[in-house]
């Protein structure tokens, strides 16, 4: 009996120095990025869409395990001190807002079933961040989702690419022939390729510079060939405004940059529309300027706003639904809001579904709180190069929604990599990052 006892013992310290909890958090960290990255439906038009009428049991079924999965690694591998500090009080107040609109929703159960998937997305990033236990480990989980992400989206151009890319024949035949990869929408694609680039960057400034260069390399090359102008522009330009402070040494600038440069944009954009002196000065100096259409949609969605502007028209409630599609259309107006899915502009948006109190909410939880984890930071070599990383995404995912929409769009990885950006940045400033047992 004794002697089997110790064969026991010894088999189970061989399994366990074979996979040491530490191994197995990684790995789970880094399947539960790469899965929300790629979806369950890669190579699908409509593959990252959740239906909450019973349509996709696969994604169904597969977010719903992730999410399951995600709050067990988060119960089981993370540090009891991590898990208090993962999302703050302004945080919270928008999901009690986003809550609010779904039970506002003009069908409450399927817009609550859909809020559901929304909040699976944030648990998995949640997990993502908390359950690695140091830059080595993160790096590897970065280094796996980057790679396996890029590798997929390269190999899907040769071997599908009637779905790797946009298609003359598509409902958008001006977006044939750019890439889109794994993801539904080149919109998609561009704004992922360029967090990616970031995380490239991270590995190369951490010394993991083979890998580092090929995801930022791989990264920006599909990018590019997404046709984005906006993002092939905002990517150097987030990069400029979060490295170069910190390179004279003026990291404090950093934060005063970002909020600047929400303002200019949110001047820029939304400004031209409701603000009547920008209006006459961007009219005399560029007359053109819509934004390929969608000011006009930002005009019509101000004008909803402000018929309802405390509580909104509820989550998936709005853009997209018979309140629309049964709209006449004037026929001087250049984009047919029947069939827009969203507004273009995810504050708009949030102002649209969930009323103006809700948006003052956001933009505190998503500007004013970050910057001030940014500058809690502490200065460590680790904690900086990782928090820049966050900071990149945020400033880039930030500027990028006021010319897209992907706030609380249930698993879109544009909405979860802004969310992974700012609970980052709060994990970041209040945890020391160890570096771990390699170089």
């Amino acid at each position: 009996m004794s002697s089997t006892g110790s064969l026991k013992r010894t088999e189970h310290a061989t399994i366990a120095d074979a996979f040491p909890r530490d191994r197995i958090a990684t790995a789970i960290a880094a399947i539960l990025l790469t899965m929300v990255m790629v979806s369950f439906r890669p190579f699908q038009p409509s593959g990252a869409e959740l239906t909450t009428t019973g349509g996709d049991v696969v994604n169904q079924l597969g977010y719903g395990g992730l999410g399951g999965f995600a709050v067990f690694s988060l119960l089981t591998f993370a540090e009891r001190r991590v898990l208090p500090a993962l999302f703050g009080p302004s945080f919270l107040l928008v999901i009690g807002f986003f809550l609010l609109s779904a039970f506002n929703a003009t069908s409450p159960d399927e817009a609550l079933r859909a809020a559901s998937f929304t909040l699976i997305g944030i648990l998995v990033m949640a997990a993502v961040l908390a359950i690695p236990r140091d830059a080595e480990a993160f790096s590897t989980v970065i280094a796996f989702t980057g790679l396996t992400v890029l590798a997929l989206c390269y190999v899907g151009l040769v071997i599908f690419p009637n779905e790797a890319k946009h298609l003359a024949d598509s409902a958008e035949p001006q977006h044939a022939g750019l890439w889109r990869g794994v993801f539904t929408h080149k919109n998609i694609a561009g704004p992922v390729m360029a967090c990616l680039s970031f995380g490239g960057l991270y590995l190369f400034r951490r010394g993991w510079k083979g890998v580092g260069g090929v995801v930022l390399a791989g990264a920006m090359i599909f990018m590019l060939n997404t046709g984005s102008k906006t993002t092939a522009g905002l990517v150097p330009f987030s990069i400029l405004m979060v490295a170069l402070p910190g390179m004279i040494g003026m990291r404090v600038l950093t934060p005063i940059l970002f909020l600047f440069a929400i303002i200019v944009t949110a001047l820029g954009t939304l400004g031209i529309v409701f603000i009547d002196p920008l209006k006459q000065l961007a009219y005399q100096i560029v007359p053109d300027l819509t934004y390929t259409g969608r000011t006009t949609l930002w005009e019509f969605g101000g004008e909803m706003i402000a018929q309802r502007p405390w509580l909104g028209y509820g989550y998936e409630s709005f853009w997209g639904t018979p309140f629309l599609t049964n709209t006449d259309q004037p026929f001087d107006r250049a984009w047919d809001i029947r069939t827009m899915v969203h507004g273009h502009n995810g504050y708009l948006d949030i102002a649209v579904t969930m009323g103006i109190p809700a948006l003052i909410a956001a933009c505190w939880a998503f500007f004013v709180a970050p910057t001030r984890d940014y500058l809690r930071i502490p200065l460590r070599k680790e904690n900086i190069y990782l928090g820049d990383f966050f900071m990149m995404t945020l400033l880039f995912t930030a500027l990028n929604s006021f010319l897209e929409s992907f706030f609380f769009r249930r698993a879109d990885p544009v909405w979860l990599l802004f969310v992974f950006s700012i609970i980052g940045l709060r994990l970041v400033a209040r945890f020391p990052v160890r570096s771990g047992h390699a170089g």
